[in-house]
């Protein structure tokens, strides 16, 4: 009985996402408004940023706060391919995300020993090195003035003249970027990555190879950065350097942490949320980000686990199980399998 509930939950699971994935797919044909494309597009771009971050920052449980940095190599990288070897953006979005993948090894390397506030400090001075990079490389950037003029992007004789065939191309990276993630955490590299958020001791003592572990999550959450910053370069045919700043990697961060770290539901909510919260308040105009700021001290006081957090759901299936198991009193386990505090 036990495997057919499980069963059953998982075909409800799956039958959920395809028809949730239908109805996104079919919105384009039901809004016509270019502004809520617009919209739909950059909450794409918001999920992507947050998943790949959630890899370091979730699962791995390396505060990094220097993501908007993998973000700007791979539009640059990505702009320059188009604008000077007149590169498909098919070709130009997958090399810009293996140069910042790259990037992200050459980083990793020598930071993934350190933890915590010193890691966050080094990904901080990071990020600031390629923004300034950006600003001071005129001959190849152009300095503050960016780079304007990325072509359209075009498949054979169709040339994206409008905001739909955008939308659909985000969507199909969202689509990789989720089911790649999926596939990670559920592996037995994800499964190390936990163990390393956990306790990293406690990883050593068992075998993993916690410094390759981390390494990798980290060159795997540059990657998909910079496809995410190479998609921007193509949609907005221009990146400047005021684009990739210090505030959007913490925005970045707080879609990871107000979502739920180690959780991929977690990261798509934060990012939808954070993403629509200032786009709804903008009628209140100069007011917006004072109330914007205040949602947040809010959601954090009253979610502080985020919206789905992972850790939570993990703690209360173990404590069912124990209860199953008659190993702790059934009083601490509601019906629905939460635990009880203080029960």
């Amino acid at each position: 009985m036990e495997h057919l509930a499980r069963f059953t939950l998982n075909y409800r699971n799956k039958a959920v996402s395809l028809v949730f994935m239908i109805l996104l797919a079919l919105i384009p044909l039901f809004i016509a408004n270019d502004y809520y494309i617009h919209v739909l597009i950059t909450l794409g771009l918001f999920i992507i940023l947050s998943l790949s971050l959630n890899l370091v920052s979730g699962y791995t449980g390396q505060l990094s706060i220097g993501h908007a940095a993998f973000y700007g190599i791979g539009a640059y990288v990505t702009a320059l391919l188009m604008l000077k070897l007149n590169l498909s953006f098919l070709v130009a979005i997958p090399i810009g995300g293996l140069v910042t993948a790259f990037f992200g090894l050459l980083l990793g390397l020598p930071t993934m020993r350190l933890a915590g506030d010193y890691l966050a400090i080094v990904t901080l001075g990071f990020g600031e090195i390629v923004r300034l990079v950006l600003l001071n490389w005129d001959k190849v950037t152009r300095g503050p003035m960016g780079l304007p003029g990325i072509p359209a992007p075009e498949l054979g004789s169709y040339v994206f003249m409008s905001k739909i065939p955008y939308y659909y191309t985000v969507f199909i990276i969202v689509l990789i970027t989720v089911a790649t993630m999926r596939r990670i955490v559920n592996s037995g590299f994800g499964l190390s990555l936990i163990a390393i958020s956990q306790d990293e001791l406690a990883a050593e003592a068992v075998g993993i190879n916690t410094l390759r572990c981390k390494i990798i999550s980290f060159i795997i959450s540059a990657f998909f950065a910079g496809i995410a910053g190479g998609f921007f370069a193509v949609y907005i045919s221009f990146v400047s350097p005021d684009s990739f700043t210090f505030m959007d990697s913490i925005m970045v961060l707080e879609m990871v942490v107000l979502g739920g770290l180690a959780s991929i539901p977690g990261s798509i909510i934060g990012a939808v949320v954070l993403g629509l919260i200032p786009e709804i308040l903008r009628f209140m105009a100069e007011y917006r980000m004072l109330i914007f700021g205040a949602l947040m001290v809010v959601i954090v006081i009253f979610k502080p686990d985020g919206f789905w957090s992972a850790k939570k759901r993990m703690r209360n299936a173990i404590m069912k199980d124990l209860a199953a198991r008659k190993m702790i009193d059934t009083k601490t386990v509601s019906p629905r399998g939460e635990y009880i505090e203080g029960a």
